[in-house]
């Protein structure tokens, strides 16, 4: 048989936590596992100007014939317009190419096939602790990856200093992957301060950053999540980016995302392109259009975009409520002093609960985190946070 040696792999710990949450039949269970977007009410709901570009694209659509390789020239250029800034000449220069990717994990792999592909490097570094599919993708493209300290345990912070020293073992060429915005797990960001203390240190040691943006616009805003991106780019000629429209637009399911190059000329830049749509004919041959279509409809459209940025804004604003909120009520519960939490962005915290506190949490309270005590904030609403901070005080005071 040819199978029959092959195991079993390891349920996803996300993905297996959302199965042991529907199967939970509790009434009043809280999910703060999944990394989407809730409103109030639990729901992840289309956004009303995507929903006004897709009755567009309905009455005006006329073929569903293949994109480009790299997708619609334009998606990219307003891609490119959100990560760099409408005055970049990185906009319309020549020295940055983008490319329409399945979502920001395609990005990623198609950024890593291209980097292995190219023999760039043999190696990526990735924060301890990262989104987990960090590692497997990179293993996955034939990259072997080593880990840099981010998280400070004891302090609740950035583990910066560690940062740098444990980088400035890598080796001339090598790829440093940083979270651009709204850390995944953690919610830690570096300070402007700290951000060009790193895009100095990569210059300086002649590392590749790749940056995974998937989250603009959820931490501070646009242009302010994009503050650490356009540092390194004045100091780094050359930069991988694998962005995501997942979250800021909610198009989970359309899968848009784009991976932009930058080179430090024009004539470089052709010649990754080339490299770069070789990369993905032999993984996906063309990508989707209809989310990078509706992207590309809103970002185009002067009424359309500036609904979309209240939208974003909304859904900004609520998770940062959520954060101060749940912060007040462990107060009160007498859970301690979870403040840390207000200093963190995006959708996601390490909540500081240990692996035994969140078993506890969910045998007892029916509340579903991942193990390493990180929280989705976006899955606490102004409803469920009282009891959410009651049950977090009773696991917590019981040692």
């Amino acid at each position: 048989m040819f199978f029959d040696h092959i195991e079993a792999a390891p349920a996803d710990p996300i993905l297996g936590l959302t199965e042991a949450f529907n199967r939970d039949t509790r009434a009043d269970k809280i999910n703060l596992g999944v990394g989407v977007y809730k409103d109030e009410d639990g729901k992840t709901l289309i956004l009303k100007s995507v929903k006004k570009a897709e009755q567009l694209l309905l009455e005006g659509e006329s073929t569903k014939s293949y994109l480009p390789i790299t997708g619609l020239p334009e998606y990219g250029r307003l891609a490119r317009e959100l990560i760099f800034g409408a005055g970049s000449e990185l906009v319309d220069g020549g020295r940055a190419i983008s490319c329409h990717c399945p979502g920001g994990t395609g990005a990623l792999r198609i950024g890593a096939d291209f980097i292995h592909q190219q023999n760039l490097t043999r190696t990526v570094w990735i924060s301890d602790p990262t989104w987990v599919n960090h590692y497997q993708i990179a293993n996955s493209s034939g990259l072997n990856f080593e880990r840099y300290p981010y998280y400070d345990r004891i302090n609740h912070n950035l583990a910066f200093e560690r940062m740098l020293e444990t980088l400035s073992q890598a080796k001339e060429g090598d790829v440093v992957l940083l979270h651009a915005c709204c850390h995944n797990p953690t919610g830690i960001d570096p300070t402007h301060e700290q951000w060009e203390e790193i895009a100095d240190f990569l210059a300086k040691r002649h590392l590749l950053p790749a940056l995974d943006f998937a989250y603009q616009g959820f931490g501070k805003g646009l242009d302010e999540d994009a503050w650490g991106v356009r540092e390194i780019i004045r100091r780094c000629p050359e930069v991988v980016i694998s962005s995501s429209f997942s979250k800021n637009f909610g198009l989970y399911s359309e899968r848009a995302g784009v991976l932009t190059v930058v080179s430090a000329d024009e004539k470089t830049a052709a010649k990754v392109l080339s490299q770069v749509k070789v990369a993905i004919r032999t993984a996906i041959s063309n990508p989707p259009a209809h989310g990078e279509k509706i992207v590309t409809t809103i970002l185009s459209d002067r009424d359309l975009r500036a609904e979309w940025e209240s939208e974003l804004r909304v859904m900004r604003d609520r998770i940062r409520r959520m954060r101060v909120l749940l912060v007040e009520k462990l107060k009160e519960a007498g859970a301690g002093d979870f403040s840390f939490i207000t200093e963190q962005n995006g959708m996601f915290s390490f909540s500081g609960l240990n692996k035994e506190q969140v078993e506890k949490l969910r045998e007892d309270y029916g509340i579903y985190a991942v193990a390493s005590g990180r929280i989705c904030v976006a899955g606490i609403t102004e409803r469920n946070v009282e009891r959410l901070a009651q049950s977090i005080a009773a696991v917590v005071m019981a040692g």
